[in-house]
């Protein structure tokens, strides 16, 4: 079983979902590291449908129908569950553009990276006030949250850290900026 599809017997242990609910379900959980796709979620609800891990029930509002678990589908996802995962597999786009970086105008270089920290600053506000609130349902969720911040964080080091002649020469302008709008570390004085 493939992890997309064994996400989604996961977020069924939940109740019946239609494959809308899955897919919102999906970005807002698990988005950030696992993206799952609108087509992906239907493919595989067919899928799983057909080898008895989910029913689905009639259409409700909207013509939707809810999926629920079966007790094939939650045997299926507690073999998968149980398996050690894969191997972490990076794919970062702005890292593929830096790679050949030399090929672009160091203008639209400088463009991208600042659209891209910007994207991880808005990440790891929203991690932040996700941990503030107490939105992680149990210290598995709490956890995965925690290495999103971390993420995040060592992220815009990284871009802290990169040349000027990358940046477009804004590189201390925009460290300076990004300085003042952090938090101190736990423990640290305030």
């Amino acid at each position: 079983m493939n992890a997309t599809a064994a996400s989604l017997l996961g977020f069924l242990h939940r109740g019946p979902a239609s494959g809308w609910d899955l897919v919102a379900t999906a970005q807002a959980t698990i988005g950030d590291f696992w993206p799952v796709t609108r087509s992906q979620v239907y493919r595989e609800l067919a899928a799983m449908e057909a080898q008895g891990l989910v029913r689905a029930g009639p259409p409700g509002r909207r013509d939707r129908r809810p999926y629920q678990l079966t007790r094939a589908g939650r045997s299926a996802f507690a073999r998968w569950v149980r398996e050690p995962p894969g191997p972490e597999q990076i794919r970062f786009p702005l890292l593929l553009a830096l790679s050949f970086g030399r090929h672009l105008p160091p203008g639209r270089l400088a463009g991208f990276l600042a659209e891209h920290r910007t994207e991880h600053e808005a990440r790891l506000a929203r991690y932040r006030a996700a941990q503030e609130a107490g939105a992680a349902p149990d210290d598995y969720a709490a956890a995965a949250l925690a290495f999103g911040v971390a993420y995040e964080s060592a992220v815009l080091a990284w871009f802290d850290q990169l040349p000027d002649r990358l940046t477009g020469g804004g590189g201390q302008a925009r460290r300076a900026s990004s300085t003042e709008t952090r938090r101190p570390s736990a423990g640290a004085p305030r």
